[in-house]
């Protein structure tokens, strides 16, 4: 999948994994709307790129994706300006055990959102031109976090979701790829302060530093790269990319249709 003049649509891209993404996107050609709760950090990132990719390559939109009216603005408004959404990177997370119902909320079921609100413009089922959904995940959707277990869940939730939705598209002919990037610890600001993000588990700061020491940490920019991966190789379908210092593989899941 060559990405000239395709549309992307990244969440939570004002900083972090999604204003990497956004980067790498329009690196390679595509136009980009910018969803984030943050409209500060946002408009600034959009005249920064405006600068180095021109004005008609992106679009700021202030969204909260606990909004489903925001979410369907934002994709209206996208499809105005760009003609149409082939790519949707469903990347907005937070980490605060504190506020479990929030991360579930944001993490999962903005995810879910997203995905849904997308497919009335991607599928080729309602007269889109189908594409690719990538979702952010986390390791932590692969094998537990002790140390923060709702958003353990959450993750876990995005990639059985990912990879549900992938088969249902396949089986249905909606024309879309979706697949979950599972990077480890990133640096980003998820990871300033992290004792004060784990609630009641901030017993386990320490069992999440020695973890964090043993695997490392990786660069946005690494995380951006695989999702490059997942969105131009069109053999990719429901696929889940694990990726730590030590490198990037493809998850084995058990089969249970044959």
């Amino acid at each position: 999948m060559a990405l000239n003049d395709k549309t992307a649509v990244v969440t939570g891209a004002a900083m972090g994994i999604g204003k990497a993404m956004t980067e790498i996107l329009l690196q390679n050609g595509a136009q980009v709307a910018i969803l984030d709760v943050d409209k500060t950090a946002g408009e600034r990132l959009t005249e920064e790129l405006n600068k180095r990719y021109g004005a008609e390559k992106t679009l700021f939109l202030n969204c909260n994706v606990e909004s489903e009216e925001q979410i369907k603005a934002a994709f209206q408004k996208t499809v105005e300006t760009f003609g149409g959404i082939d790519i949707l990177c469903n990347n907005a997370g937070i980490l605060n055990e504190s506020t479990w119902e929030k991360i579930v909320s944001i993490n999962l079921m903005g995810v879910i959102r997203g995905t849904y609100l997308a497919l009335e413009h991607m599928s080729k089922l309602s007269g889109g031109r189908g594409g690719v959904i990538v979702n952010t995940a986390s390791m932590a959707g692969l094998g537990p976090l002790p140390s923060c277990p709702v958003y353990t869940a959450t993750k876990s939730g995005v990639v059985g979701f990912t990879r549900a939705m992938a088969a249902a598209s396949a089986v249905s002919g909606y024309g879309i790829r979706i697949n979950v990037l599972c990077p480890g610890f990133v640096q980003t600001d998820l990871m300033s302060n992290m004792s004060a993000r784990l609630g009641q588990f901030s017993h386990l700061a320490d069992v999440t530093q020695q973890l964090i020491e043993k695997i490392g940490i990786i660069n946005v920019s690494d995380v951006a790269d695989c999702l490059l991966e997942l969105v131009t190789d069109e053999t990719k379908n429901g696929e889940a990319l694990m990726l730590f210092r030590k490198g990037k593989q493809y998850v084995t899941f058990p089969s249970f249709s044959e």
